[in-house]
């Protein structure tokens, strides 16, 4: 059985109380977040798993993932400017 779209909308409004117990700087975080795992939504629906937040936790783990790649990917970037720079 795959999660329906109001299941996977219910685990996401079930955060609501943690994100509310958060300071203000990291309530501002998770719920942008929470909003990202948007993105995934058809991904969730997929899941077939009788607890919404595994399809929750990897959504966000996969935009966790997706950030540290680009960093690193920048790092690179700058790795190499600096590099050429030393060359000249």
């Amino acid at each position: 059985m795959t999660l329906s779209d109001a299941e996977i909308i219910e685990e996401l409004d079930s955060w609501a109380h943690f994100s509310d117990a958060l300071r203000a700087e990291d309530r501002a975080l998770f719920k942008e977040m929470l909003r990202l795992c948007y993105e995934y939504f058809p991904a969730m629906q997929a899941r077939e798993s009788p607890f919404p937040s595994e399809a929750l936790f990897m959504s966000l783990l996969l935009v966790q993932h997706k950030t540290i790649v680009w960093l690193a990917s920048e790092v690179e970037k700058m790795k190499a400017e600096k590099d050429e720079g030393l060359d000249t």
